[in-house]
């Protein structure tokens, strides 16, 4: 008797202790996703930061494209105000549609492409789009391994009784792929 009492005080001890390693786990993946989520919006300040100085460089050579430079102020601010991942996803995809329409436009114009200032800046942000594409792809590849562990048997039940609930990987917005449309108006000189 002493024995099977033995063999179920060890199995409760090995299923207590498996129940809180697979928490732990649980914890240290989600720490993961959280810090790593901070490189991309680290690199997202980055860009906010650079987008006004293009802009001002750009603004007093384009008088009619002012539509763009509203568009990204209010991107900006969408952003800012943005208080979940989802919703800053979005305002950042925002950003990033008209951020493509100025930078078209600016090709359209061959006093602001031999800009020294204008040149610099769009390195500056081309580097920095680069960083946030890494950090959005090393961000996606920890939420797929997250929620791959959350939704495998037994872990599904543990994780769901914990409040551990599967997270959204950063996409593209739809129609991302296709370059964005720029319209010179006449009687403007290239």
């Amino acid at each position: 008797m002493k024995k099977t009492w033995i063999i179920i005080a060890a199995l409760i001890l090995f299923f207590g202790l498996s129940l809180v390693a697979f928490y732990n786990q649980l914890v240290t993946k989600t720490q993961a996703l959280e810090g790593q989520w901070a490189q991309v919006e680290t690199q997202y300040k980055r860009r906010f930061d650079l987008i006004p100085n293009l802009v001002s460089s750009v603004e007093g050579m384009m008088e009619q494209e002012r539509a763009v430079f509203g568009e990204l102020a209010e991107a900006r601010k969408e952003y800012g105000g943005a208080m979940t991942v989802e919703e800053k996803a979005k305002a950042a995809t925002r950003v990033e549609s008209a951020l493509g329409r100025l930078l078209a436009i600016i090709e359209n114009y061959p006093e602001l492409r031999s800009s020294e200032t204008v040149l610099a800046l769009m390195d500056e942000l081309a580097g920095t789009e680069n960083r946030v594409a890494v950090e959005r792809r090393r961000y996606n590849d920890l939420v797929r391994d997250y929620n791959t562990t959350i939704k495998k048997f037994p872990a599904n039940l543990i994780a769901g009784t914990f409040g551990f609930s599967e997270r959204s990987c950063f996409e593209a917005a739809a129609g991302a792929e296709a370059a964005p449309a720029v319209e010179i108006q006449p009687g403007v000189e290239d």
